[in-house]
Order: C-alpha cells, then structure tokens, then sequence
C-alpha cells in the first residue's frame, strides 16, 4: 500500500520518560489512510502513553508527529481533535442523563437567536447517525441505549469534527459478540472511505478480523510494524512477549503440582457474563493448583471476579464442596470460604494509610460483621503470626502498609486471605511488580498452602510461573476457555500454541 499513498499521520523518534521509568523509547509509528492499524502490546508496553503522545496529553521528550504532511505538536486533547485526530475511549466518556443529540453536540450546539436550536440540533445528530447506519431517537437519553449504541454515538460525535485519524482505545471490551459485529460493520465502512483507523485492543481474533497492519511495542519500544496477512497469531504473540517458541524441539516438562489432589472444592458450570466473559466450565479441587493462562484481555481477571462474586454471572451454577452457592457479592463469597489477591495491589489490595495489622485483619473483621469486633489484643495477635509466617519486613505492625515494599505488601494482602482460613483462594498476578527475592517466597507459600489442603487458582502472565506451580492449567483467549491440559502438557510451547490456534 505504501507505493500507493503515503502515510496521513508519521510520529518518528518519540520519547516520552516519567520519574525513574522510559515510557517510549524512539518509537516510529505511521498510519495510511483507508487502512486499520492494530496497536498491540502487553501490560507496559506503552500504547497508552503513544496514544496520549498523539492526542496531546503527554508531551514528547524526543520527536516529531507529522499529519498529512505537516508537522503538529498538539497541546490538548482539544487541540488534537481540531486537528482532526479523534479518539474513542474504552469507558464511553458521554453524559448519560442528556439525550443522544446533546452528546453529539455537547460544546458545540448550533444557536439561533442566541438560543440552541434544537431542530436543528436533533436533524444533524440523525443525520451524523444515519452515516452509520444507526437510525435512533436522539432525542432519549443516552442511559436508556446499550454499550454498542453508546459506542457509536461515541463514534459519531468524533466523525462530525471533520476527523481524519480516529482512535478507539478498546472499543469492544464491554461488547457482545452481535454488537461487536455492529460496531466491525460500521468500521469496515469506514475504512472504505478513506479514514484511517487505530484499532487498539487485546482480542487477537478481532485483530486479524479487523485490522489491515499491526504494531507491535514492548517495554516502550518498537518490536515492528507488519501486514497482518504475514504475521501469524503465534509469531504476534512472540513478539508480544519477547520470547521464541520453537514447536518443533520445545521439550515439555510436567508441571511441578503439589501431589495428590483431593475432592471437587469449587466447580463452576456454564458459568457467564455479558461482556465479560463467555460461558466456561472449572472444577478445582482441595490440595490442587488450578492456572489461569492468556494474554492480557484473554478474560482471566474477569473469570477471577466471577468466582469471587466481584462481578456477578448473568447464568450458571457454582458449587463449593458439591453443594450449589450463589455468589452475588464478595462477601458471600468470603462467608463461603473464599479469599481474593487482585490483580492491582494498590487499587484494589493495600490501604496503604492503614497499619499493617488493620490491613491483616480487615477480611476476617468484614466477614465477623460490626457487632463482633476483634479485641485490640486478638487483632495482634493475628498480625503478629502472619507477620512472622510470611516473613514480612516490617517495623512492626502499627507500621503504615503504604511505606511497605511492593513485595512485602504483596505478603500483607496474602496474610489477610490466610487469616479468614479460606477453602479455595483465588491469587490474581501475586508475583507481578516484586523482586525477584519476594517471587521465590511467595511461589513456595503457594504450593505449601495446596500441600496442606488449599485448593489454589493462579492467574500469572508469567507462563513460567505458572508452568512451575500448576498441576492443570485452562488456557482462555478472547474471553473464552479454549482448552484445559494437565500433566506433560503444561509447558510453556503447549500453552502458547494453545493460545495461538484457539
């Protein structure tokens, strides 16, 4: 296509650096018209920051962007969009409580005899629908639409300003299979007529259903640019990991486990939610290390949340010790025997202004309730045994968790599951962002708590890790279980070309 037309939108050279990390490192990135380009790339690889880069959010420390030709160095999101760069994000940032036309033309509303003319108003917004092929009332509220409407009003709002690159950061991620099919219709028309189009997303079907040309960054930098007909899905995912997978001499080696495993401690049938996950089957039973592996966006955050009620399933049927639970909130799930390590530690884990023995104690008091308050010395007590149990580097446990290592904060999530005696416990990336010291540790915790009894899921992006301590592994992709393999077949080669073929 390059002998064809030349690139609409050019950044060379970009580098963008935040305190004691190199968010972009001499990153190039073009876009030809009429073409969709896949921007894809692991947690940290710096697709974020390249969008922000674009859309004027965060200033370059190096390089230039060049659209149709002409240098731009935009200041503002608004400024970006003047210039004809719109961008769609994932969380639709629209005003439910207006109507569909306001939405449209928030800002901007067309006046007449200094008032807003609504006809008009109301006429331009079917008409900037109607462009894709949406035929609605703009004059309802946007809340009483769904996600795939919402998106393409969305869509129509970033049109109408005479854009010629449109970004859409996760557009599908809350999205059904028919409405992703909308929304893929829409685009692919699009494209048709010239538009270029950053399609950013962690779906690897929808990549190669959508997208003419891929990006590929890692750790801030360019791994490479390529036509998506000569990329195969297990050559994009090597480059997306950094690693290369050789399936014809890769040795599989079994999977380290924790012995024998004894009876069905959680299952979940047929379990689901829309846009989150489709329907998907686990059994797991007590003294057994279940792994959760896929590539980011594959779904197993969202299975994890699902299990411990944080989201709640549309259809399905959970049991804990072959008996049916309806796990609609994490309480219940706690009273159930059932303990949660996030994935975000510092958003979702730590309170890092409380002490450490409050942050210890605080699943066992939420589970006792408020008229059965721990006494000081039991909360003591409690933190002082876990704190010695997990050799946890602290000043003592009236120390602020905030001050803590990430490591040893890791360790304090960890002792305020163990502290409410859970059946199962489900730990989401435990090891992400810790030394290398504080991984070794916390890997041998995993497999002592199954050799005594425990039954374990372990979601890491590390394939290794997961390699190292499970027994049986279910591979998700795009939001589906895909496969489950056990014994000799947990090996990274296996996993990948699981993730790869689907």
């Amino acid at each position: 296509m390059e002998s064809e037309a030349l690139p609409i939108l050019e950044m060379k050279g970009i580098s963008i650096e935040f305190p004691g990390v190199k968010a972009l490192q001499r990153v190039d990135f073009r876009m030809f018209p009429g073409e969709v380009h896949a921007l894809m790339g692991q947690n940290g690889a710096g697709k974020s920051t390249l969008i922000k880069a674009l859309t004027g959010v965060n200033p370059l420390d190096a390089g230039t962007i060049t659209l149709m030709g002409q240098g731009i160095v935009p200041g503002s999101p608004l400024e970006a969009q003047q210039l004809g760069i719109s961008t769609v994000y994932q969380e639709v940032n629209l005003c439910p409580n207006l109507t569909v036309a306001e939405n449209i033309y928030i800002g901007r509303q067309p006046m007449r005899f200094g008032r807003i003319d609504w006809k008009k108003l109301n006429g331009d917004a079917k008409a900037a629908l109607a462009k894709l092929n949406i035929d609605i009332d703009v004059t309802q509220p946007l809340a009483t639409y769904s996600v795939a409407i919402q998106q393409m009003v969305a869509i129509a709002r970033a049109l109408d300003v005479s854009a010629k690159v449109l970004i859409l950061d996760e557009p599908t991620s809350s999205l059904d299979e028919n409405e992703v099919a909308l929304l893929f219709a829409v685009l692919r028309r699009l494209r048709a007529e010239g538009l270029a189009i950053l399609f950013v997303t962690h779906f690897l079907d929808q990549t190669y259903q959508l997208s003419d040309r891929i990006t590929v960054l890692r750790n801030g930098e360019l791994v490479g640019e390529f036509k998506v007909a000569e990329l195969p899905k297990l050559a994009l995912i090597e480059k997306m990991i950094g690693k290369e997978v050789d399936l014809n001499t890769g040795q599989k080696v079994a999977a380290a486990g924790a012995g024998a495993a004894g009876p069905a401690c959680f299952e979940a049938d047929d379990v689901a939610r829309k846009g989150a996950m489709l329907p998907f089957g686990l059994k797991i039973r007590a003294g057994e290390i279940l792994g959760l592996a896929g590539l980011l966006g594959s779904g197993r955050t969202e299975t994890a949340r699902l299990l411990f009620g944080a989201d709640k399933a549309d259809q399905g049927v959970m049991k804990i010790n072959g008996s049916k639970v309806s796990l609609n909130s994490p309480r219940i799930a706690i009273r159930h025997g059932i303990g949660f390590c996030p994935e975000d530690r510092k958003t979702d884990g730590i309170i890092g202004e409380l002490t450490v023995r409050e942050n210890i104690i605080l699943a066992l008091q939420a589970n006792r309730g408020a008229f059965r308050r721990l006494s000081g010395k039991r909360q003591e007590e409690i933190a002082d045994r876990y704190i010695r149990m997990l050799d946890i580097k602290t000043s003592g446990p009236e120390q602020a968790a905030g001050k803590l290592s990430g490591g040893n904060q890791q360790k304090v999530i960890l002792a305020r599951w163990l502290a409410t005696d859970p059946r199962f416990l489900i730990l989401d990336e435990p090891t992400r962002g810790i030394d290398v010291g504080a991984k070794a540790e916390i890997m041998d915790l995993v497999q002592s708590l199954a050799k005594d009894g425990m039954a374990l899921l372990f979601i890491s992006s590390e394939l290794e890790e997961v390699v190292r301590c499970c027994s049986r592994v279910a591979v998700l992709r795009d939001r589906v279980k895909i496969a489950e393999l056990d014994g000799a077949a947990v090996d990274e080669h296996t996993i990948l070309q699981t993730i790869a073929k689907g």
